[in-house]
């Protein structure tokens, strides 16, 4: 028997976003991953790397997920609920945990690490990234790419400008920085929402989709969509990625 309305809006207003595990959408929503697969392709450049940041780590996920950590191993997050998710998970490794105000300066000398790494940065900061990296060390990321979900933006707020976030402007602001770009790949990919409590968790947690989203303030929208799911099934929206890596001119290879 489907759940009413009501029962799908409460479950999904109140279900905790801490973190960055999106679990909670098991068998509500799917997202097609990347051909590339970021988690593995961390984990290889990690096991190669003497010293290592992760910037805007969330709750760590990413990184303790990868098999060998370096000996030395710093992850960086501003929100005070992924903090505290990062060190339980990064502090038993081995790893620092650093509040940072997202804001740059990074809070670390010249040349300090010989990879630097992020999973959907809310920015990218490349001069500061050239600068504690070392002489052959590499900047290594995906990235939310332009018009991601942008099905869901539109929906909710009309006609919307989400050409950000373009793998060019990428590659140009780090050659900007006096780094050198080996790889660049993007993608886009299928989502799928089988439910109005998969959007609602979905935009409560991914905050830049619909800015300022609340189910008071977009109630008859929502009451909508659930009856469009209920009619005519999914609502298909599609996301995007690029990877790009980056080098650090002079010295060996990261």
């Amino acid at each position: 028997m489907s759940r009413t309305y009501d029962d799908l809006v409460q479950e999904a207003a109140t279900a905790s976003v801490d973190g960055w595990d999106f679990s909670w959408l098991d068998g509500r929503a799917s997202e097609e991953r990347p051909s590339w697969g970021y988690a593995r392709l961390l984990g290889e450049r990690m096991a190669g790397a003497g010293a290592a940041l992760d910037i805007q780590t969330g709750g760590g996920e990413i990184l303790a997920g990868v098999p060998r950590l370096p000996a030395v191993t710093v992850a960086t997050e501003s929100w005070p609920p992924n903090l505290k998710l990062a060190a339980s998970r990064l502090r038993p490794r081995g790893a620092w945990v650093v509040a940072d105000d997202d804001d740059p300066r990074l809070p670390f000398r010249d040349g300090a690490f010989d990879l630097v790494a992020s999973r959907h940065p809310v920015e990218t900061w490349w001069e500061e990234i050239a600068r504690v990296l070392r002489p052959g060390g590499a900047y290594f990321s995906q990235q939310v790419g332009p018009w991601s979900v942008a099905e869901l933006t539109h929906y909710f707020m009309g006609p919307h400008d989400g050409s950000s976030r373009d793998p060019d402007q990428a590659r140009a602001a780090a050659e900007s920085a006096g780094l050198e770009v080996v790889d660049l790949r993007s993608e886009r990919l299928r989502m799928e929402f089988r439910d109005v409590g998969a959007v609602i968790y979905f935009l409560r947690k991914v905050i830049w989709i619909v800015p300022g989203f609340s189910v008071e303030r977009y109630a008859d929208r929502l009451r909508e969509l659930h009856d469009r799911i209920e009619a005519e099934g999914p609502f298909v929206a599609h996301s995007s990625r690029f990877l790009i890596e980056a080098r650090k001119p002079g010295g060996p290879a990261a």
